[in-house]
């Protein structure tokens, strides 16, 4: 499905609000403060698009209780940003946002972070299971904060990414130096013992892959890339496009904020269209996944 931007949910607000409605509530409104069907309409201009809760009295609107409550910006720039985000596969920039929303770059900046925070999974299953297998490497990006730049990697932060083969990805900034205990705590919280793992020649994962169904290992400084069904390509695509997105398009990003643009590109990759999911169809699902969420600009982390 390719993306219609003159519709009326991106340029029209009242139907924007009603799109997001439909979304929120698809069995009828109810109240997010105490879950109360028995609500109504306000009436009036000033009250366009709030509701009240005949239990509790308290009003809301579609925004109340998600990333985009207490926010001034549009609903259908909102819809309009969140769109452009879902759709682009290596990132958006929020410069760009702000020239196409014709918002301040500062608002752009929030809504971004408001945006990948709705993106992020409210719970994780383990990944893998009986017959399944999951890749697990490691990449290094940016620097550290009074480092100073030298050969190798001491100077860069670190991610951990676990990827299942036809599914989805999982990614993690790894404080501190990187080891065998780290890497294993990553690969138990999240990982099924009965999945087959995959990695390089890395000795972190050489202790914790005893303990799955099986651990295959490909010497990548022996020029070994593929054995059978033994590799780490699938991983190593998804690094790809992480960094292009982050060098390219990004450019800089702050340590606290690293899990965030984790987040954003951990969702795309997992919603992609090789696994059926359409542009509209991976924004309607950060919509779904803005509810029960809140992100305030003074919140760090």
């Amino acid at each position: 499905m390719t993306c219609d931007l003159p519709a009326p949910i991106f340029t029209n607000e009242a139907k924007a609000i009603e799109h997001l409605e439909a979304s929120r509530w698809p069995n009828g409104v109810t109240c997010p403060h105490c879950g109360a069907d028995n609500v109504h309409k306000m009436a009036g201009k000033t009250q366009a698009g709030m509701f009240q809760c005949n239990a509790c009295r308290d009003k809301f609107t579609c925004r109340t209780g998600t990333v985009f409550e207490r926010s001034h910006i549009p609903v259908h720039k909102w819809l309009l940003a969140t769109h452009l985000v879902a759709s682009s596969k290596k990132g958006i920039s929020a410069h760009q946002l702000h020239r196409m929303l014709g918002i301040t770059y500062k608002s752009a900046w929030f809504m971004e972070h408001r945006i990948r925070a709705a993106m992020a999974p409210a719970k994780k299953e383990p990944m893998g299971g009986e017959g399944k297998t999951v890749e697990a490497d490691e990449t290094y990006i940016g620097k550290k904060p009074g480092r100073k730049v030298k050969v190798g990697w001491g100077h860069k932060h670190t991610v951990v990414s676990l990827v299942e083969r036809g599914g989805s990805v999982r990614s993690f900034h790894v404080r501190g130096n990187m080891d065998r205990r780290k890497a294993g705590k990553v690969l138990f919280r999240n990982v099924d013992l009965a999945t087959a793992l995959m990695t390089d020649e890395a000795s972190l994962y050489k202790a914790p892959g005893d303990f799955f169904a099986s651990h295959d290992v490909v010497t990548h400084s022996k020029g070994e890339y593929v054995r059978g069904s033994a590799h780490t390509n699938t991983i190593e695509g998804y690094f790809s496009i992480f960094k292009r997105g982050m060098n390219g398009v990004y450019q800089h990003c702050s340590e606290r904020h690293l899990h965030r643009y984790l987040a954003e590109f951990d969702f795309r990759y997992s919603n992609r269209v090789a696994l059926g999911v359409s542009d509209a169809a991976r924004a309607a699902r950060i919509l779904k996944g803005a509810e029960g969420k809140r992100l305030t600009y003074r919140q760090p982390h």
